[in-house]
């Protein structure tokens, strides 16, 4: 798009269709901003993996509530075409963040304005509850308002099916087109109160029983593991210590100045709890206290972040990668103990996400569901095997799902089920650390690292485009000194042997994703984010270990091999 017709898009927002802030704002932005401007008006705001997320202020690429009324407009069509004999209802969340909630009251508008029937939280909720509302109420959609992780200037809109799970193929692109098919002075911005209904206890009540239900097993003594816990100013704060206290975690101490919601996130660069930095008070607080376990939830509570004692005694943050091992190895042991892991269980991960879990399932003989990235690829997963029980699954990013009541990651329940396991080593004399080094022991040191390079704007995105068109029009044919034995490309969905020439189909749905697997059992994806300016690079490698006490060793051999692998494949510049 050049100047004039982004300066043309501009001027449609100086009409009546907008209110006079906006209009002065877009004006502002034309007179004085031409860089700005381009940045908000070149292109329109997409969906990604988890809908639609950005910076908020006026313009097409850019959240507001001209861009929301639009999606929601579209996606109220969409419903009525596909749902023309019954009544249709939705559920809205919104989680902290500036203009979550007046966001969500403008959304709630749109459908009822369009005959839909809204259940809307009365004040602000995590995800994985929105998604067992959806669920529990018997609605057709769900709506919740967050950009995660991402920074204070950033908000977003997650769209969920009647199951609970994030909008996938075909449904999200004929969304898209009802979306596309909207223009501005289409929505329909004037409510009907009679169709609008504020929810609140009783779904708390309902979801905190059935996370309680899913997240405890056996009698053991839960009053001795004293437990750090901090939201990061998020919406965790309305159930994690709720579900703590019912199942009996009595020693469970707030980060008291990340207590508040707060969507300026004052006390963290970032409030996610992938990076150590957004851990630190609590970490302190840890070490204060003698903590046996700390645990983090980003904004909208689907991730979460653990640190445990090491062998040293010192707290050591896990990854997400290490995290879903523990649970899926603890789940499946518990069903196993009370007979009930049946022959049609299974579990699930992601194509970046570590393949320790794979060799863990294939241990104890049940079934991996291998996804997508997107916890909405797991949850069509369950949806497509309805006979089959599924136990519980994660991706690396730091969320897991414990059974099947919500379809999203559920940092809530996850929270719980990282307290039982910790109560449950520490009744055997053990800790969470040591029981992941057993598993390493049993099954290979898996280590995993990503790089995350963020390029901002028109030509950022060229840049990562053209990062992954070089990776896969000239691969390269050794990764330090072993042969790249197979690549995989989901976006032609053809697995090719390097060294036999042997193509096979892959099996799942076309993503822009890209993966090398070596001879040695080193594995790198590139992966291009769907929500961000930022194209990731996953890397994992693997070693043998036959010690706790070679743990540290091994690790930096890992760590080593890791960091020389980006200096090879120039990830660092």
């Amino acid at each position: 798009m050049n100047t004039i017709e982004i300066i043309k898009k501009a001027e449609e927002w100086l009409t009546p269709i907008f209110d006079l802030e906006t209009q002065k704002e877009v004006q502002n932005l034309i007179n004085n901003h031409p860089d700005e401007l381009t940045d908000r008006f070149h292109k329109n705001m997409e969906f990604g993996t988890g809908g639609m997320r950005g910076v908020m202020g006026a313009g097409i690429n850019r959240i507001n509530k001209y861009t929301l009324g639009k999606a929601t407009q579209g996606l109220s069509n969409f419903l009525k075409n596909h749902h023309s004999n019954k009544k249709i209802s939705a559920v809205i969340a919104y989680d902290c963040r500036h203009n979550s909630k007046e966001f969500g009251k403008v959304v709630a508008d749109v459908f009822t304005a369009n005959g839909i029937k809204v259940y809307l939280f009365d004040d602000l909720r995590t995800t994985p509850e929105l998604s067992f509302a959806v669920r529990h109420l018997g609605a057709d959609t769900g709506i919740v308002l967050t950009a995660s992780h991402n920074p204070p200037e950033y908000n977003g809109y997650k769209v969920y099916n009647a199951e609970g799970c994030q909008i996938t193929t075909p449904n999200d692109g004929l969304i898209i087109e009802e979306v596309n098919k909207v223009s501005f002075d289409q929505i329909k911005f004037t409510a009907d109160p009679k169709l609008l209904n504020y929810i609140g206890s009783d779904v708390d009540k309902a979801f905190h029983n059935i996370s309680v239900s899913n997240g405890i097993f056996g009698d053991v003594d839960r009053t001795k593991v004293k437990i750090v816990f901090t939201p990061l100013h998020g919406t965790s704060i309305k159930s994690v210590p709720q579900v703590l206290d019912k199942a009996g975690f009595s020693d469970v101490t707030l980060v008291a100045e990340q207590s508040i919601p707060d969507g300026d996130f004052p006390t963290v660069k970032s409030p996610n709890p992938e990076e150590p930095e957004a851990l630190l008070m609590a970490r302190k607080l840890a070490n204060d206290i003698g903590a046996d376990l700390l645990m983090g939830c980003d904004p909208d509570s689907d991730r979460l972040g653990i640190a445990v004692r090491d062998l040293d005694g010192n707290m050591k943050l896990l990854n997400g990668n290490q995290t879903m091992i523990l649970m899926t190895d603890f789940l499946i042991n518990q069903k196993k103990k009370t007979g009930s892991l049946g022959d049609n269980a299974f579990t699930a991960t992601t194509i970046v996400s570590t393949e320790m879990v794979n060799v863990l399932a294939d241990h104890y003989g049940i079934d991996t569901a291998i996804t997508l990235t997107g916890f909405k690829w797991i949850g069509k997963a369950i949806a497509d095997h309805p006979t089959k029980e599924f136990i519980g699954g994660g991706e690396e990013s730091f969320g897991y799902m414990i059974g099947d009541f919500v379809r999203d990651k559920d940092a809530v329940t996850s929270c719980l089920l990282a307290c039982e396991m910790a109560a449950h080593a520490k009744a055997k004399g053990t800790t969470l650390y040591q029981q992941l080094l057993d598993l390493y022991i049993q099954h290979g040191y898996y280590k995993e690292s990503l790089i995350s390079i963020t390029k901002k704007g028109i030509d950022g995105a060229a840049q990562i485009q053209k990062m992954i068109a070089n990776f896969r029009e000239q691969p390269v044919d050794n990764i330090l000194g072993s042969r790249v034995e197979y690549i995989c490309d989901y976006d032609t969905s053809v697995q090719k042997n390097m060294i036999s020439g042997e193509e096979t189909s892959i099996d799942l749905p076309k993503s822009n994703v890209l993966i090398y697997h070596t001879e040695d059992g080193t594995k790198v994806c590139i992966r291009p984010s769907g929500t961000e300016p930022k194209i990731k690079f996953y890397i994992g490698v693997k070693s043998s270990i036959t010690s706790p006490e070679e743990a540290k060793k091994v690790e930096a051999i890992l760590d080593q091999k890791i960091e020389d692998i980006i200096l090879e494949l120039k990830l660092n510049n």
